[in-house]
């Protein structure tokens, strides 16, 4: 029996990843690995220094200078760029709307890609993001593929932004997600796309424990099979 997978969830923008890849790494009591907050960090980074999300150049630049790290804490996990905390700046909306832009640098994703590949090298790791399964960690053992429709994707992110204090009409987050989903499906490296062995979970009608227990199941078979 396999005690150590690697387990990676994809999926377009607020189908509901993160919030699970974190429900089962704390149930397994595996490392969660947010890509997407990596992702989020080198954009707000570039935000604060006025870089184009359009120079690659530039941006590979600011990324090498950067150190991206994680620690745990019992509400959330906190997110670090080079030692300051960003957790909340990243999930602002001038980022979310030009993290994809940044994202879709082939020398962007090269970076990031390693640096997920060498925190998940010994496994024991839940992995979320747009291309683990296909391009970050093709070999997992488990791979998920959640989707939801863009309509409770976007009921889902008001919610979160007016918890927040963050007062975005519904419509354009709904119109904001559907882009988002264009531009992620579209791009010319590690496009969003599930992976041939991925198992297809949409999340629409379910509830964050129904989805994890779905997951937990998924895993349970796959380790006594090993």
């Amino acid at each position: 029996m396999v005690s150590q997978l690697k387990i990676a969830i994809d999926g377009p923008a607020s189908a509901g990843k993160s919030t699970i890849a974190k429900l089962i790494a704390k149930d397994l009591n595996y490392i969660y690995c947010d890509t997407g907050a990596m992702y989020r960090s080198l954009t707000y980074a570039a935000i604060k220094k006025n870089i184009d999300p359009a120079n690659e150049e530039a941006l590979a630049a600011l990324l090498k200078e950067m150190t991206i790290s994680f620690k745990a804490g019992k509400e959330q996990q906190s997110v670090f760029v080079n030692g300051e905390d960003v957790t909340e700046e990243i999930r602002q909306p001038d980022v979310t709307n030009q993290v994809s832009a940044v994202s879709a640098h082939k020398k962007i994703r090269e970076d990031l890609v390693r640096r997920q590949q060498e925190i998940a090298e010994d496994g024991g790791v839940v992995m979320d993001g747009r291309d683990i399964g296909t391009a970050v960690l093709p070999n997992a053992e488990v791979k998920i593929f959640m989707v939801a429709s863009a309509a409770e994707r976007a009921e889902r992110r008001y919610k979160e932004n007016l918890s927040k204090g963050i007062e975005t009409p519904l419509l354009v987050l709904q119109k904001e997600i559907e882009e988002r989903d264009y531009k992620d499906a579209h791009r010319q490296v590690s496009p969003l796309v599930q992976a041939e062995d991925a198992i297809l979970i949409d999340t629409t009608n379910l509830s964050i424990l129904e989805v994890v227990e779905k997951i937990k199941g998924i895993i349970e078979k796959k380790q006594e099979q090993e």
